[in-house]
């Protein structure tokens, strides 16, 4: 039969509670030692990231922009009439003298009235000739009636004096005498009127002549005007150089003022930069630049900053000082950068792909002696094109990725596989 044992009930279950004790104290070590551990590090391939170490030294600040080269004077040649393109002579890219004609227009109605204008200028030097002609026959009367007035008061003064010389003898009456003497006054007094009236329509002929001469100089005017017009219907360059452009067709009618052709001096050109909005902030007139032709670099300095941005640039007129590259042409497209300033001694690190001057942003930075790179905020400071001012957060010997890391955005420290 069995016997049974007292306790073993109370055994069993001391032996339970103390496995279960057990079993809570490892799980949550291991829980604990879990916890503890960190994510495994994501692995990226070092050939496909951009290291560079931060220095201290000199750093020169500058902004680049893209641009062309193009004329620093720049001829625009208008339509002085209304006309239509007969004949182009000339296309773009012909060096031209000033005398060049580059193409003709036609304008029958300007050159009827150039012929009209003509014959009224000769229209009016014949009527001046039909006026000189009665003029001098007018004055010419003038003066024969003067003269016989002269004529006939000597004739009546010498019947006068021989009066006065009979009286004195008793030879002749006083009254005869008074008759004489009067005749003799009133001739006196008409002489002098008609040699006044010869004065005065002397003149009146020079007065007439000087009118009827304005008259033809104004005619003469509308006539050379109307010429000079007929003769730039062969429109010229204007200017030597290199024609830029013919804006016009052989057939198309053109009003006045209508640019019809550019002409620009290829051997006076100037860099027009576009830079960005946000880099300009700091630019100056007189700042020194380096245009790039690729086929050669010319120094510059900045001579014009436009005051309004379009599109998100700036535009920026580089003057060129040095002789031009073969090959430098109008609308050649070129690379250009303006210095800033030249910083003696700062720290410094190449610019990164997303990174603003002034600003604080985070960079992976490699741990020495491992593989890996962890994440750290930087403070960035004054900018340039290649490089960028370290204020806070790395020094001088440490290394960065400047790479577009963005994809690891939730990952603190990364693992780079050589």
């Amino acid at each position: 039969m069995d016997v049974p044992r007292e306790g073993a009930a109370k055994k069993r279950l001391i032996k339970r509670i103390i496995a279960g004790v057990v079993v809570l104290a490892v799980a949550g070590g291991v829980t604990y030692w879990l916890g503890k551990l960190q994510p495994a590090a994501v692995t990226v391939e070092f050939s496909t990231v951009w290291p560079d170490t931060v220095k201290r030294g000199p750093m020169l600040r500058n902004v680049r922009g893209m641009g062309t080269l193009v004329p620093e004077e720049i001829l625009f040649v208008p339509a002085i009439s209304e006309g239509r393109v007969e004949k182009i002579f000339q296309r773009a890219g012909a060096i031209v003298r000033a005398d060049t004609i580059l193409l003709e227009l036609s304008n029958p109605e300007l050159q009827l009235a150039a012929f009209d204008a003509e014959w009224q200028v000769k229209a009016a030097e014949a009527t001046t000739r039909d006026l000189k002609v009665k003029l001098e026959s007018q004055r010419l009367d003038q003066v024969s009636a003067a003269a016989r007035v002269q004529s006939e008061f000597s004739q009546a003064k010498l019947t006068a004096d021989r009066d006065e010389a009979l009286i004195k003898l008793g030879l002749k009456s006083d009254l005869e005498f008074k008759l004489s003497k009067a005749k003799a006054d009133e001739l006196a007094g008409r002489s002098k009127i008609e040699d006044q009236r010869v004065a005065n329509f002397a003149e009146s002929v020079e007065a007439q002549l000087a009118a009827q001469k304005v008259q033809i100089e104004k005619l003469r005017a509308a006539w050379d005007l109307k010429k000079q017009q007929v003769q730039q219907l062969k429109v010229r360059a204007g200017a030597a150089g290199v024609l830029q452009q013919m804006a016009v067709e052989e057939g198309q009618k053109v009003l006045p003022g209508a640019v019809l052709a550019k002409v620009a001096q290829p051997t006076k050109l100037k860099a027009e930069l576009k830079i960005a909005e946000t880099q300009t902030k700091d630019l100056l007139i007189g700042q020194q630049a380096t245009i790039d032709t690729r086929n050669g670099l010319i120094p510059g300095h900045v001579v014009r900053i436009d005051p309004a941005a379009i599109n998100g640039t700036v535009t920026v007129d580089v003057k060129l000082e040095g002789p031009l590259p073969l090959g430098a042409r109008p609308d050649l497209s070129v690379d250009g950068s303006v210095d800033l300033e030249r910083i003696a001694d700062t720290v410094y690190v190449g610019r990164p792909v997303y990174g603003q001057p002034n600003s604080t942003i985070t960079l992976f930075k490699l741990v020495p002696g491992t593989d890996e790179a962890i994440r750290v905020p930087v403070k960035l400071g004054r900018g340039s094109v290649n490089h960028v001012e370290i204020v806070e957060g790395l020094a001088v010997g440490d290394t960065v990725l400047l790479s577009d890391l963005s994809q690891h955005d939730s990952q603190n420290r990364i693992k780079l596989k050589r």
